[in-house]
């Protein structure tokens, strides 16, 4: 591929920082957190989309590893399956100490980009695992997490899920207040999965940067887990940083009906649809055997990253694959060993490495950095 060489040059000066890898639940589903069953340390190609090697290869310097737990948790339930998927995230530092770097602010990331490890922060996809409780929202930055995804897949009572029918009409007041708690600790705010009503009333809220961990252009794919042009407009003036995603439903229309189909043959097979289990992976095989799947690249990607770029500008755009959170991936970015495809095809789009150098790296940290101020000034 042309300009994969010095695409690889640039990640090695400014490495991707990537929003949001699942491997927490991925080790959850596929191994009960068993580390010596998928010791991420060995190659877990065809098993998971991580690995170390694989991190190194694909010029990963920063990770946002998710602790997520999914919607039908509930209650107490979501709250202490959190705290074992962020138990998990420590103990894959404490094993991995030559590779993974703990990171808690941007100075910390800046510190582990020097010493050649991967800057490891966290975040908590979806507020319902605060279980309505802003002393649990604070319990969690102190442990560590750095940024909130308000919602998941399903409404809150307290703010609206792009994938649900309207509940709230977007933020409620303790939605707001929510908001202005992650504020004060200096915990980012995440808006992807929501609702663009819950996006619209955030930003108004907000007094720090915003991101989007894992969401690409509406206007490129219609689909209502991407951001609408005018909230990518309203980034300049926020700061924050909008992250697109691999995820091929939300970045290739064609996608989106054939993922429909293959989810709900899954739910017919009595299996949760986000399930990546190899049984699950298995009766998808099957399904795509029988009807083939549109399949995303690197292109489709870039080509989100082009319009973000032009509406918001390039100092709020970022990259967040998704990976091991997705059963299907684009055919060049099929695992963490990919991102060079996409730098390279950015440069071949006459992407500067002085805009390629803000969308891997110093945006995020920027933003990061943001927040600490903004919560700094809150003391």
């Amino acid at each position: 591929m042309e300009h994969l060489e010095e695409a690889r040059a640039l990640l090695a000066d400014f490495p991707v920082v990537d929003g949001h890898n699942d491997l927490p639940w991925a080790l959850r589903e596929n191994a009960d957190y068993d580390l010596d069953k998928l010791d991420i340390a060995e190659d877990l190609t065809g098993r998971l989309h991580t690995d170390i090697r694989r991190l190194r290869k694909g010029g990963v310097g920063g990770q946002f590893w998710s602790v997520y737990v999914r919607a039908d948790l509930a209650g107490d339930d979501a709250v202490s399956a959190t705290l074992e998927q962020i138990d998990v995230v420590g103990r894959l530092l404490a094993r991995y100490p030559d590779d993974l770097a703990r990171a808690l602010t941007a100075d910390d990331m800046e510190k582990a980009r020097a010493e050649g490890r991967i800057a490891s922060l966290m975040g908590a996809e979806g507020g319902h695992s605060i279980n309505n409780s802003l002393a649990t929202l604070r319990a969690f930055h102190t442990l560590g997490v750095r940024y909130m995804t308000l919602t998941h897949n399903s409404n809150l009572s307290w703010a609206d899920s792009a994938t649900d029918e309207p509940g709230v009409g977007g933020l409620s007041d303790f939605g707001r207040e929510v908001v202005r708690e992650m504020n004060r600790c200096g915990m980012l705010v995440d808006l992807s999965h929501v609702a663009a009503t819950t996006m619209r009333d955030a930003l108004a809220v907000t007094e720090a940067p915003v991101i989007f961990s894992h969401s690409s252009s509406r206007a490129v794919c219609d689909h209502p887990r991407n951001i609408p042009d005018d909230v990518l407009e309203s980034l300049p003036s926020n700061g924050g940083v909008a992250m697109a995603t691999f995820v091929p439903k939300f970045i290739l229309p064609e996608a989106g009906a054939w993922t429909q189909a293959a989810d709900d043959n899954l739910r017919a097979h009595g299996l949760h649809h986000l399930d990546t289990t190899p049984e699950a992976m298995q009766i998808h095989e099957a399904f795509e055997a029988g009807t083939p799947r549109p399949v995303a690249t690197a292109s489709t990607v870039a080509d989100h990253l082009d319009h973000m770029r032009e509406v918001a500008g390039i100092e709020h755009v970022g990259i967040g694959g998704d990976f091991d959170g997705t059963a299907f991936t684009p055919a060049d970015l099929s695992d963490v060993a990919g991102y060079p495809n996409l730098i390279a095809e950015l440069l071949s789009r006459k992407w500067s490495k002085e805009d390629l150098s803000k969308l891997t790296w110093r945006n995020a940290v920027r933003v990061l950095r943001s927040a600490e101020e903004v919560s700094a000034s809150y003391r």
